[in-house]
């Protein structure tokens, strides 16, 4: 039996994967000032000329982190059952309480402080919430032409993104499950 060769363009996709996922993981446990290309490159198993030939400058690199991560949140959002409502609120809270959301903050905070991630980051971010208001009407069976239901999702959507944040400095699981139980029945009731 021969040795298998994985195709150069094979190698360089996981490569690239593998930098996205390092530096998500980086921004998400050390924040931006901890994430530096040689640290990510590290943590990725890889040279940082490597990193540095797929993602020219930090900033590339933790854009294309961002955008990797935002889809990977659609994803996770896409994949969820169609069920009742009140899962759906909890999925939602979940998806704003997890290490990708984790990232994609770290992110914010330094595009707020760093000109040349600011635009980028906001471009994308706002596209990121298209979205996610797309698939959490889509979720949660709401009709948007009923006057109240588009405020009602993105009330939701900006509650779950709150518990997002309080979850970075404490994690109080017994007072988010029942803030979570209350907006599931706000949010049957308000939708119908």
């Amino acid at each position: 039996m021969g040795v298998v060769t994985t195709p150069k363009q094979d190698r360089s996709r996981v490569t690239r994967q593998r930098l996205l996922e390092a530096a998500v993981a980086c921004l998400a446990e050390h924040g931006w000032a901890g994430s530096t290309v040689s640290v990510v490159a590290e943590r990725a198993g890889v040279s940082r000329g490597a990193a540095q030939h797929h993602f020219p400058t930090r900033e590339d690199l933790f854009t294309a982190a961002v955008e990797y991560v935002a889809e990977e949140r659609s994803s996770a959002l896409r994949a969820l059952p169609v069920q009742n409502r009140a899962a759906v609120v909890e999925a939602l809270v979940d998806l704003y309480t997890g290490p990708l959301f984790r990232a994609a903050l770290h992110l914010w905070v330094a595009a707020s402080n760093e000109e040349q991630l600011r635009g980028r980051v906001t471009e994308l971010e706002a596209r990121v919430g298209r979205e996610t208001h797309r698939i959490a009407v889509e979720l949660l069976g709401a009709d948007e032409s009923v006057p109240g239901v588009r405020e009602t999702v993105q009330g939701l959507l900006d509650m779950a993104r709150g518990l997002g944040l309080a979850n970075l400095l404490t994690d109080d699981v017994a007072r988010r499950r029942r803030v979570v139980a209350q907006w599931g029945r706000l949010v049957e009731e308000a939708l119908g």
